[in-house]
């Protein structure tokens, strides 16, 4: 586990102190032959450590000047959905990459000013190299934060997220097994508590089984942040039950758990179809797949922070809206 820890903050260091000629050479040094990388839309899948160089890391860092990692969450452990013979380690980090917005990123206008481009990635480490990646962006809340509001009024709050309540999720030194496996079984027993939206218990009494009353949802943009399980049940989780149908549940490709904090992701995770007033948009006889992120933070016997990625861009691609079309008509006159 600090092995691979070790391996992924070295990999860090060396990507963004990097010049924009040199990161192709880093990820070559830190990476798989065989890597494999998944992203956000427009990037989804890459096969190659140089093709992601070329198609994300250079545009991005050419756009997003003066780069800093701003790292909230750094933990490790098996991934306990795998069966693998090494175990299936992974190290997932999530904060926040901040920098000066000096030039257009996918059609983003660009500020002059700081942005933070909020982040999550897990990445797989086998024999001493990251041999598969996925990296997940709340790209909406950049444009966002450049004026060019691809969506409706969202039900939360838009911020730039903090981290933990606690500061403590930048985990350096190894964490007790049994405390990490704690919040696994938490974690699982909360899918399960999920697992049937047409139950006899109230959105409210369903949540307060694995979740504390003051809970934190730290939601993407177009879906926005909320506070306690009233107003999370309110602000988001009652409309998104009323908004689909048919809904599909795949599992996830990682789930783990170090320490108090856990997390997973899916490629995607669900598919749903949409009945209308998702995000302010119409009804679809259209089935969607829904790639989330997941990362939880533990509070003795509850769930008391909830930082969610997902990626909305894909989920309105597939419905035929090309959010990031549509930029040039968006932007401030």
């Amino acid at each position: 586990m600090q092995e691979a820890k070790t391996i992924v903050q070295s990999f860090y260091q060396s990507l963004d102190k990097s010049a924009p000629d040199e990161l192709s050479q880093v990820l070559g040094q830190y990476c798989d032959p065989n890597y494999t990388w998944r992203g956000c839309y427009p990037f989804n899948e890459i096969e190659s450590a140089h093709e992601v160089c070329e198609q994300f890391w250079k545009p991005l860092r050419h756009a997003l000047c003066s780069i800093q990692r701003r790292q909230d969450i750094l933990m490790s452990g098996n991934n306990s959905l795998s069966n693998d013979d090494d175990g299936g380690v992974w190290v997932v980090s999530m904060g926040h990459l901040m920098g000066l917005f000096d030039h257009p990123w996918l059609n983003i206008p660009p500020t002059g000013k700081m942005a933070f481009l909020r982040y999550c990635e897990f990445h797989h480490v086998r024999d001493g190299k990251i041999c598969q990646s996925a990296i997940f962006f709340d790209i909406p809340q950049l444009m966002m934060q450049a004026g060019v509001n691809p969506f409706p009024p969202q039900t939360g709050a838009n911020l730039v997220q903090p981290g933990p309540m606690t500061h403590q999720g930048v985990m350096h030194d190894e964490q007790d097994p049994a405390i990490g496996q704690k919040t696994l079984d938490l974690m699982n027993g909360m899918i399960k508590c999920q697992g049937n939206w047409d139950n006899k218990l109230t959105l409210e009494e369903e949540l307060a089984i694995t979740w504390h009353d003051d809970m934190i949802w730290w939601g993407p943009a177009g879906i926005g942040s909320t506070y306690t399980i009233e107003r999370y049940a309110k602000q988001h989780s009652g409309p998104f039950r009323e908004a689909f149908t048919d809904r599909i549940f795949h599992g996830h490709v990682c789930r783990m758990a170090e320490g108090n904090f856990g997390g997973w992701f899916g490629w995607p995770n669900l598919t749903l179809t949409p009945t209308g007033g998702f995000m302010g948009m119409p009804s679809s006889n259209k089935p969607c797949d829904m790639r989330v992120v997941d990362i939880y933070r533990r509070d003795g016997d509850k769930l008391a922070e909830n930082w969610v990625f997902i990626d909305m861009l894909y989920f309105w691609h597939q419905q035929g809206l090309d959010i990031l079309g549509r930029l040039v008509s968006l932007r401030p006159k």
